[in-house]
């Protein structure tokens, strides 16, 4: 299908085009940006006068719930949600079960997710067989199977020697390792920030040199290794800071943080709201002030959803006995444009936190609109206002800190390879 989208405000960061200009879809890619291209006759053309015209977002942390999970969310209902959400590229992490430690598994799951013609679905391997952090897996056959890398989710290695060896495989292989940094000892059973609040609420703790000890862990493997890692849901203000020594140094690292974790601290917990309860844990305002300044100054990345769809048996507890893990696919795009509004941030940097960036750290070819690359495309209004309410969801898992929040930013139509894939209202 010929597709001509005009009148649009085209934001690319990948190329740096920010400006009013038409974008031609041919045969599921790009044909061009700006002028038709000779003889080009469109099957189907869509008004986008004043929305903003992009690539289609890049999440790094999406958890479907498949396979073994299908009473908390389905691939169906999740990718349902990242239509909604503009999100066309998903990352998502071995935590299933069974764990994605077998290639069998790997492709079961890709097969799923090409039948329904959404996002593309792009999986973690687990990096030691059940995540148990002893025997590695078959990274090799893994990667054959369609992972992108490997990851431990929410299981550290205690033993650190196993993921020095892990390090060292990811290395020979030019593979990269996703490790959200958490000593595999302290901060263990713990459900909030260790301070104040949690004190006074006699809620067990969870240092913030629980995610630093990881980190000094490491950096030193990545040094003696010269593997590649991108650390998954930086918390803090101490754990950036040394990311960013890292990074001086030269070592192979990237970062992210959760999209939640941009605009909420520990504070927010309030009287016990499970809906709070998330992994890691919210944590002080000078931590996510130094978020913020992380996401501004080009420290961090890229920012993810953080998407962990909890059913209401599993949430609906005392805080303490709560599953953490809140929704976010539909609101990656508008809580990251409310970072830019709230502190002066171009939409374009923005973006690029959300769409190329977040690719290029993922090694996708994604979140941009070259010409002749796949045609993922997101269609949002910047000025419309839409309140989150849990019902109108469309993920399974209807949990959010930011109930009741009216945010900018609404997705008006999401294009997967040429083709709309999901639409609220063309002109």
């Amino acid at each position: 299908m010929k597709l001509h989208i005009k009148n649009g405000r085209l934001i690319d960061p990948a190329n740096k085009i920010d400006a009013k200009r038409d974008l031609f879809i041919d045969d599921g890619k790009v044909a061009a940006v700006g002028d038709a291209p000779a003889g080009f006759i469109a099957d189907h053309t869509i008004d986008a006068a004043g929305l903003v015209v992009a690539p289609g977002l890049v999440d790094l942390s999406a958890r479907l719930r498949e396979p073994g999970y299908e009473y908390k969310a389905t691939l169906e209902s999740e990718m349902q949600a990242a239509m909604q959400g503009g999100v066309t590229s998903l990352v998502c992490p071995p935590d299933t079960d069974p764990v994605l430690d077998e290639p069998g598994l790997v492709e079961m799951l890709k097969h799923r997710a090409r039948g329904l013609n959404q996002a593309h679905v792009h999986p973690l391997g687990a990096l030691t067989m059940g995540l148990k952090g002893q025997a590695l897996t078959e990274m090799a056959e893994l990667t054959e199977a369609g992972c992108i890398g490997f990851a431990q989710a929410e299981e550290p290695i205690e033993d650190t020697t196993v993921l020095l060896r892990a390090l060292q495989y990811a290395k020979t292989f030019n593979y990269t390792v996703w490790l959200r940094p958490q000593d595999a000892h302290i901060g263990r059973g713990g459900i909030a920030h260790s301070g104040p609040l949690a004190s006074r609420l006699g809620l067990a703790g969870v240092p913030v040199m629980s995610e630093t000890i990881a980190l000094h862990t490491i950096f030193e493997l990545v040094r003696a290794t010269g593997a590649r890692v991108h650390l998954c849901r930086m918390s803090s203000a101490a754990g950036l800071e040394l990311v960013r020594a890292a990074k001086k140094e030269g070592l192979p690292v990237t970062c992210d943080v959760g999209v939640h974790h941009i605009h909420m601290t520990d504070a927010d917990i309030g009287f016990f709201d499970s809906n709070a309860r998330v992994t890691p844990p919210f944590r002080s305002q000078r931590d996510r002030d130094a978020i913020r300044a992380g996401l501004a100054d080009g420290l961090i990345d890229a920012v993810c959803s953080d998407h962990t769809p909890v059913d209401d048996d599993e949430k609906l507890l005392p805080f303490g006995e709560a599953s953490p893990g809140a929704t976010g696919l539909e609101l990656l795009l508008s809580l990251t444009l409310k970072w830019a509004d709230d502190h002066g941030g171009a939409l374009p940097l923005a973006l690029s936190k959300v769409t190329c960036d977040a690719a290029r750290v993922a090694g996708l070819a994604a979140g941009r609109l070259d010409v002749g690359a796949l045609a993922d495309v997101v269609l949002f209004d910047p000025a419309a206002r839409w309140k989150v309410e849990r019902q109108a969801l469309a993920s399974q898992g209807k949990h959010t800190p930011f109930a009741g929040y009216e945010l900018a930013g609404q997705v008006m139509a999401t294009i997967v390879a040429g083709q709309v894939a999901w639409e609220r209202k063309l002109r």
